[in-house]
């Protein structure tokens, strides 16, 4: 579905990433995990078109998208949420949906005869699809709150809501759980665990261990922008490279990755 061909970035001078290849399967929950500064980030950001590479291709259902603006990648079937917080709190959580789905409404011939009518009836649609998105990340009952009342880990489900509005085929979770407390990382793995269910493809980056261990089939390791190991849960626990890479030589991994 999505591949990643022999992708290099550098910045002034500086490579952030070294020829990563990576391919992400149809459907199913995939992590990207590494240490601060291994690159998860460029890469998210070359994916959406925020940045160019280097070097490379990078292709979606055998699209090119390097190159490609950003507004192009998320109408190619993929979206993304950020590390740091983006929702509109002075608006409600029904509002930041509305306006992440854009103009996705259309309008019939009658409706070009009856614009009033026609309105009313592609508002009301939106508004319905709307509420359902919030239900699938379990924020319906509070459709009509502002969004700056929400808790943090609710800010962040709200942003997944917003992504899902675009009608994605692949949404990129950047850190989802940062800042959370328990409880709130285990709601949103629930509710990860359901997108996953359905067609839709997630690639998530994350730090918590138990998280990305408890939700990814497979996991792809970066270190110093360096593509080090893929496998599953297992494989990635016991891989020699990435327990040096988060630990040192002289370290016993156990107590950090095991899930």
């Amino acid at each position: 579905m999505l591949t990643l061909s022999s992708i290099s970035k550098n910045f002034a001078g500086l490579q952030v990433l070294h020829e990563v290849s990576l391919a992400v399967p149809e459907r199913g929950i995939f992590g990207l995990i590494g240490p601060n500064g291994a690159g998860k980030t460029t890469v998210f950001n070359l994916i959406t078109g925020l940045l160019m590479p280097t070097a490379g291709t990078i292709e979606f259902f055998g699209q090119r998208l390097d190159g490609m603006a950003p507004h192009r990648v998320t109408r190619s079937g993929i979206a993304r949420t950020f590390q740091n917080i983006r929702v509109f709190k002075e608006m409600t959580l029904l509002e930041n949906v509305l306006v992440a789905m854009g103009d996705r409404a259309r309008f019939s011939m009658l409706g070009v005869l009856l614009p009033l009518l026609a309105y009313r009836d592609a508002e009301r649609r939106e508004r319905q699809a709307a509420c359902e998105l919030l239900s699938r990340v379990g924020l319906v009952d509070k459709a009509n709150f502002f969004a700056g009342t929400l808790s943090y880990g609710e800010q962040r489900r709200l942003e997944i809501a917003r992504a899902l509005a675009t009608q994605p085929k692949l949404l990129l979770l950047d850190e989802p759980a940062a800042g959370m407390n328990s409880v709130e990382k285990q709601q949103l793995m629930d509710e990860i665990v359901k997108l996953g269910n359905t067609n839709l493809s997630i690639l998530i980056i994350e730090h918590d261990m138990r998280f990305i261990m408890g939700l990814c089939e497979q996991i792809a390791v970066l270190n110093f922008g360096r593509l080090i190991a893929r496998g599953t849960p297992d494989d990635i626990r016991a891989d020699p490279g990435v327990i040096e890479a988060y630990l040192g030589r002289d370290h016993a991994p156990e107590p950090v990755i095991q899930p």
